[in-house]
């Protein structure tokens, strides 16, 4: 049994993506963002991530550092992101160029002793939905092991109507919760994106939680702040009632 079976937190979501580079991050700060705001002990978790610099002789990812910002549980570095490898590239690759191997079981136990000091946490997942870990597994066992609801992040541009569908397929293959999706706009200039969304609407049995527009270059924390306020995470598992008493949905938003 590991820690985090026996020291769970009140509430845990694992946000998963239908691709890299399509604002799981964004996301996952965004929830984290609401979640600080409802003043609960929160805490984010990016166990891979691929892509550091080196900044005051301390080795930094951008995703976690953005992860790091918006949650109020200070953690340290080898809990948050066990495995914080150094070019950006696939984990595993990027592992074996390092002479390490990504191990679900030290995920596993990070995870635990982090989920310990927090009463809810946001684990991020690094790629698609199967990116290879080491020659076993892929993120896909890692959120299977961790058993927690999924959040997916669809990025809007050509093609994801089939991303989309087919990794929200993989996720209930895995024996795992869809609790929500949002729409994040990867290509502003997307033809009829909101046909796209109304298609997946109609086709993925999960909450839709928000549309997120692509807005203009912004510093993180505004940047995140900025995408929260499209966004309504009230209908998720978990999710702190007094939060949602005291911040009605927005009616711009349908949850459903």
């Amino acid at each position: 049994m590991n820690d985090a079976t026996v020291h769970p937190p009140k509430a845990a979501w694992f946000i998963a993506g239908t691709d890299t580079e399509i604002g799981k991050t964004l996301i996952a700060g965004a929830l984290l963002h609401e979640l600080t705001k409802t003043g609960v002990r929160s805490a984010g978790m990016k166990p891979v991530a691929a892509g550091a610099v080196l900044r005051d002789g301390v080795w930094h990812n951008d995703d976690a550092d953005i992860l790091a910002a918006e949650a109020s549980v200070k953690l340290p570095q080898e809990l948050s992101t066990p495995f914080l490898l150094r070019q950006p590239t696939a984990p595993h690759i990027a592992a074996n160029q390092e002479q390490r191997t990504i191990e679900l079981a030290h995920i596993l136990s990070c995870y635990g002793q982090l989920a310990a000091l927090a009463d809810a946490v946001v684990v991020e997942g690094v790629g698609g939905f199967r990116v290879p870990l080491n020659d076993i597994h892929d993120t896909a066992d890692m959120a299977q092991q961790l058993g927690l609801p999924v959040v997916l992040v669809v990025g809007l541009r050509l093609g994801c109507i089939s991303h989309a569908l087919l990794t929200a397929e993989a996720i209930s293959a895995r024996g795992l919760r869809l609790a929500g999706w949002v729409a994040n706009t990867v290509d502003a200039a997307m033809l009829n994106a909101d046909a796209n969304v109304a298609a997946l609407k109609s086709r993925i049995d999960a909450p839709f939680l928000g549309l997120v527009p692509r807005m203009s270059r912004l510093p993180a924390k505004a940047l995140v702040a900025a995408a929260a306020s499209h966004l309504n995470f009230s209908c998720l598992p978990g999710w702190p009632a007094a939060f949602a008493a005291a911040f009605p949905a927005n009616p711009a938003v349908n949850p459903i």
